[in-house]
C-alpha cells in the first residue's frame, strides 16, 4: 500500500479521497491555486502545494506542476478525482514516465472509450448493445442528412468528443435537421476542439441508468445499477440506487454487459457504464443500450456505496497498489435503497445560472452524508463548479430513503448565496417522482411548478425581525435594544416594517401591517399559540429564518429608511425609541435632500435624520431634550405643489 498520494484535485472529490486515504493510514498531498489557498481540502491535507493561477488552466489543469509536486513531497501516486485531468490518457502516460502511479484506469483504456463514436463500435464488437445510430467518419451534412432519415425521427446529434449536453441537438423532423447539425457542429468544435458528430435514435421515454463497474486490468465486476434519470438540461440533479422497477433478470442482463464492457478494453479501478434505458412500458431485458463510459469515479459514487457497504476510494487505492479485487461477484449485494441530491450555488428563478458567494452560515443535518468541500465562511469562487455539497441518505426501502432525503433537505440551512435548495426539496416531495415514475424529461415538464419560490409566512417575518431585534448569547436570546424598537426588513425589492416590543424573558409582541403577533422562545419558538421549529441566525447586517425553507432578509437601519415610509409623504418619524439631542429645522425653513434635520440618541449612538426630499418646514412638533418613542411625529414638511 501506499505511504503518501497526491490528489490533484479540489472541492468536495479532495476531501473525500483524503477521508478514506486518512482511515487507511495513508499520507495526503493537495493542490492548490491562487483561489483555494484557505480552502478546506487544503486544510484537511497533511501537506499543501501551490499550483498556479486561479483559472482551472493556470493550475489544476497543469499536469507536469502536479507532477513535479507528487515528486518533490514524495508521494507515490496520483489521485485524480473526477473532472480536470481525471479522463486524461496523456496525463496518465507523463504518470508512468515520472514513476508515479495513476490511480485509476491505463492511458489504453481511457482513450478506447474517450470518443463516442469509437466507443460505440468497440461495444458493438464486443456484444454489448447499442442504440441504432450512424457512427461512421462521412460528416458530409448530406451523408448526415441521409443516415439520420434511415435511423427514423427522432433522432440526436451528439458531438463525439462530448459531455455535459454540449454538442447535442434534438431534431424531430426532417427539416429541423440542417440548422441543428450546424449548431452542434460549432458548439462542439468550440467546446472540445472536434466537431464530428453521430446520428443516434432518440428514445421517446428515456431513462439514464448507469451501472457502476470495478476491474484489475483483467477481470472486472459490478455494484448494480444507480437511476439518474433526473435530469436537467443533461445534468444530474438526484440520483439513487437502486433504479426503480428494475427486476432481477433486467440487474442480470444490464450488469453483465457492464462487465463485458470493461473486460474488453482491459479496465482497472473505479468506472461507470452508462446505458439509455426505454422506460415507456417497463424495464426489459432488450430496452436498452451503452451510451458512454465515465473511465473515472463519478461524483453519485455514494449512493452505491450506501447500498453496497463498499468504500469505493479505498478499493481504488488497494487494487491501484497491486490488490486484487477486494470483492467478487457473488460476495456482493444490495441493502436499502438510497438518493443523493447535488446541492448547487445557482440563481434558479434566473435559469440555473451559476451564483458566487460568501457562505456565511452552512449547517447539514447529522442524519444526511453530507460530501462538501466548503465550509461556514468559505467563497464560491466564479472560477470552478459551483457545488456546495452532496447530500446522501439511505433508508430500509425507497419510500423510506426518500421520505429522508425530503427531511434532510428541509433541515439544511445555507445562507450567503443563492441554491438550488427550494428546487431540491420540492423534486423530494414530487409525487410522481415518489411513485417512481422517473425519466429524463420529468423536471422539463413540471419545471414551472418545480421552480416556484416558497414565500415568507407572516411567523416567518415575525420570526426575522426578532433576529434583528436580539443576538443570540448562550443558551438563549439576549435583549441588546430598547424595550420597544422600529425593525426594518428588506426582502427582496420589498421593504417590511416592523415593531417589536419586549414583554419580558423570551416574551415578545412583534407588530406587522397592523397586526400584533405574539411570540414565545422557549425550547421552540412559538408564535400565537402555534410551535414553529425554526432556526433564527443573524448574520451582520442579514438574518436567516430556516424553517422548513431557508428566507433571507436584509436588516436596514430605520434611521436610512425614507422617514415617511409611514407617514402622508411630509411626515418625518422617528424611526425608534430615543432622545433628541438636537433640532435644527425651523417653520418656513427650505430644506434640500439630505439636509440635517435632527439628531436622535439611540442605543448609545447619534444618528442624523435627514430631509428626504426638497422642501420647506411645516410644523416642528418637537424639541431639543425630548424623549421620544418609535413612530413619533417629529416634522412636517408642506404639501408637494403639484
Amino acid at each position: 500500500m501506499f505511504t503518501k498520494i497526491l490528489i490533484a484535485n479540489r472541492g468536495e472529490i479532495a476531501c473525500r479521497v483524503m477521508e478514506t486515504a486518512n482511515l487507511m493510514g495513508v499520507a495526503t498531498v493537495a493542490v492548490y491555486s491562487d483561489a483555494d489557498a484557505s480552502a478546506k481540502h487544503v486544510a484537511m491535507a497533511d501537506e499543501a502545494v501551490h499550483i498556479g493561477g486561479s483559472a482551472p488552466a493556470d493550475s489544476y489543469l497543469r499536469g507536469d506542476v502536479i507532477i513535479a509536486a507528487a515528486l518533490e513531497t514524495g508521494a507515490q501516486a496520483i489521485h485524480p478525482g473526477y473532472g480536470f485531468l481525471s479522463e486524461n490518457p496523456d496525463f496518465v502516460d507523463e504518470c508512468a514516465a515520472a514513476g508515479l502511479v495513476f490511480i485509476g484506469p491505463s492511458a489504453k483504456a481511457i482513450r478506447a472509450m474517450g470518443l463516442k463514436d469509437n466507443a460505440k463500435i468497440l461495444m458493438q464488437e464486443a456484444g454489448v448493445p447499442v442504440v441504432p445510430g450512424y457512427l461512421g467518419e462521412d460528416q458530409d451534412p448530406a451523408n448526415l442528412a441521409s443516415e439520420a432519415a434511415k435511423i427514423g425521427y427522432p433522432v440526436l446529434i451528439k458531438a463525439v468528443a462530448g459531455g455535459g449536453g454540449k454538442g447535442m441537438r434534438l431534431v424531430e423532423a426532417a427539416g429541423e435537421f440542417s440548422d441543428a447539425l450546424t449548431a452542434a457542429k460549432a458548439e462542439a468544435l468550440n467546446g472540445f476542439g472536434n466537431d464530428h458528430v453521430l446520428i443516434e435514435k432518440y428514445i421517446q421515454k428515456p431513462r439514464h441508468i448507469e451501472v457502476q463497474v470495478f476491474g484489475d486490468g483483467q477481470h472486472a465486476v459490478h455494484l448494480f445499477e444507480r437511476d439518474c434519470s433526473l435530469q436537467r438540461r443533461h445534468q444530474k440533479v438526484i440520483e439513487e440506487a437502486p433504479a426503480p422497477g428494475m427486476t432481477d433478470e433486467v440487474r442480470a442482463a444490464m450488469g453483465a454487459a457492464a462487465v463485458t464492457a470493461a473486460e474488453a478494453i482491459g479496465y482497472s479501478g473505479a468506472g461507470t457504464i452508462e446505458f439509455i434505458v426505454d422506460g415507456a412500458n417497463g424495464l426489459r431485458t432488450d430496452g436498452f443500450w451503452f451510451m458512454e463510459m465515465n473511465t473515472r469515479l463519478q461524483v453519485e459514487h455514494p449512493v452505491t456505496e450506501a447500498i453496497t457497504g463498499v468504500d469505493l476510494v479505498e478499493w481504488q487505492l488497494r487494487v491501484a497498489a497491486g490488490e486484487a479485487l477486494p470483492m467478487q461477484q457473488d460476495e456482493l449485494s444490495i441493502n436499502g435503497h438510497a438518493f443523493e441530491a447535488r446541492l448547487y450555488a445557482e440563481d434558479v428563478p434566473a435559469g440555473f445560472l451559476p451564483a458566487t458567494g460568501t457562505l456565511t452560515h452552512l449547517e447539514f443535518p447529522d442524519a444526511a452524508r453530507a460530501d462538501s468541500g466548503v465550509r461556514s465562511g468559505d467563497v464560491i469562487s466564479p472560477f470552478y463548479d459551483p457545488m456546495i455539497a452532496k447530500l446522501t441518505l439511505h433508508g430500509a426501502t425507497r419510500t423510506q430513503a426518500l421520505g429522508k432525503l425530503a427531511r434532510a433537505l428541509e433541515m439544511t440551512e445555507v445562507a450567503g448565496s443563492v441554491t438550488n435548495l427550494a428546487f431540491l426539496r420540492a423534486l423530494a416531495v414530487h409525487e410522481g417522482f415518489g411513485r417512481g415514475e422517473v425519466d429524463t424529461d420529468l423536471i422539463a415538464r413540471d419545471l414551472e411548478a418545480l421552480t416556484v419560490e416558497p414565500e415568507a409566512s407572516a411567523a416567518v417575518v415575525v420570526l426575522a425581525a426578532l433576529g434583528a431585534h436580539v443576538s443570540a448569547q448562550g443558551d438563549g436570546f439576549a435583549l441588546w435594544g430598547p424595550m420597544l424598537q422600529t425593525v426594518c426588513l428588506m426582502s427582496g425589492d420589498e421593504e417590511i416594517m416592523l415593531k417589536v416590543a419586549t414583554l419580558g424573558a423570551g416574551q415578545f409582541e412583534v407588530t406587522l401591517k397592523d397586526k400584533v403577533h405574539r411570540v414565545e422562545r422557549g425550547a421552540h419558538w412559538r408564535v400565537d399559540g402555534v410551535s414553529i421549529a425554526a432556526n433564527v441566525v443573524r448574520l451582520g447586517t442579514s438574518v436567516s429564518v430556516f424553517a422548513g425553507h431557508g428566507f433571507h432578509f436584509d436588516i436596514v437601519d430605520p434611521l436610512e429608511v425614507d422617514a415617511n415610509h409611514a407617514g402622508d409623504g411630509n411626515l418625518i418619524e422617528a424611526p425608534m425609541p430615543g432622545l433628541l439631542k438636537g433640532v435644527f429645522a425651523k417653520p418656513g425653513q427650505v430644506v434640500a435632500e439630505g439636509d440635517r434635520l435632527a439628531i436622535l440618541e439611540a442605543m448609545k449612538m447619534e444618528h442624523a435624520l435627514l430631509a428626504v426630499r426638497d422642501g420647506v418646514v411645516a410644523e416642528v412638533l418637537v424639541a431639543e431634550g425630548d424623549q421620544v418613542e418609535a413612530g413619533a411625529a417629529l416634522i412636517r414638511l408642506e404639501e408637494e405643489a403639484e
